[in-house]
């Protein structure tokens, strides 16, 4: 469904005379319908501008991005509108992303409006979305700021899924919350996934849920992508070293074994240095 092929995306330097800075090096990666592929590293490992790219949020310089068959990388406004029933995002901050000054009813009839959606078929459909997303009935006519971040982030996924997409690429949408309301929205992401049949591209720097939520999970270092795989393999069996580097600074609740991972992720760093020869 969607195909990303040697994309390059540059951004012009600030120096007089400085060359660009290029943030992604002719990455390639594919989501096919009805799974969730994670896409994980560090910050500044280029996960975020690739999920830019594909959404028309960051240049493309090079290369190609292809959706359900169409060239997008570098397709119009009026394209990417068209493109809005099929391709939906989700964003890190829950508290940013919704207009405090809507409530939550015209939130999620917003996107139906423009789309041609009568009114009271939208109001039908808003009450299905909350249903699903497992808010009250209510909300329709309370504002963001009245819920907490995960409640928020439901209203974020609702909206997203307002148009019945493809695709979602789901930019650390759980960072900003606490474990256990992470959890929740995992949950919730994965039973959406199940009874529609949607597709993610799940950006993340938290290899522990990446593992939980995808079926393949790709690795991005310094604006390349260094490992793509099965999600269980990458994720506990990875081969490339800095894959095995996420994996060995993951905290994890036993400190015995947290201090065994400490102790072979500085040998690890140690041993790549010496063969780096510094």
């Amino acid at each position: 469904m969607l195909e990303v092929q040697d994309l390059v995306v540059e951004y012009p330097a600030k120096g007089f005379r400085s060359p660009p800075f290029r943030a992604l090096h002719g990455v390639s990666i594919n989501v096919r319908p009805g799974e969730t592929v994670g896409l994980v590293g560090e910050s500044g490992s280029g996960k975020t501008t690739l999920g830019r790219a594909i959404l028309g949020l960051a240049p493309v310089t090079g290369g190609s991005i292809r959706f359900g068959g169409r060239e997008i990388g570098h397709a119009s406004r009026r394209e990417r509108r068209g493109l809005a029933r099929e391709l939906q995002v989700v964003f890190q901050d829950p508290y940013t992303s919704l207009n405090p000054s809507m409530t939550v009813g015209d939130i999620l009839t917003e996107p139906l409006s423009i789309t041609g959606v009568k009114r009271h078929a939208a109001q039908a459909q808003v009450r299905e979305l909350l249903d699903k997303v497992r808010l009250p009935k209510d909300a329709v006519d309370r504002y963001a700021r009245e819920f907490s971040g995960g409640q928020r982030q439901r209203v974020a996924i609702a909206r997203a899924l307002a148009l019945r997409p493809k695709l979602v690429v789901c930019d650390e949408p759980v960072s900003a919350l606490d474990l256990s309301t992470q959890a929740t929205v995992l949950d919730l992401l994965i039973e959406l996934q199940e009874s529609l049949g949607v597709a993610y591209l799940f950006v993340s720097h938290d290899l522990g849920v990446v593992r939980y939520i995808s079926h393949r999970v790709a690795v991005m270092y310094r604006g390349e992508l260094v490992e793509d795989g099965d999600g269980d393999v990458v994720t506990s069996n990875p081969e490339h070293p800095y894959t095995q580097r996420l994996l060995l600074a993951a905290p994890i609740p036993d400190p015995r074994r947290q201090k065994v991972n400490r102790a072979n992720r500085h040998r690890l760093l140690a041993e790549q240095a010496e063969q780096a020869g510094l």
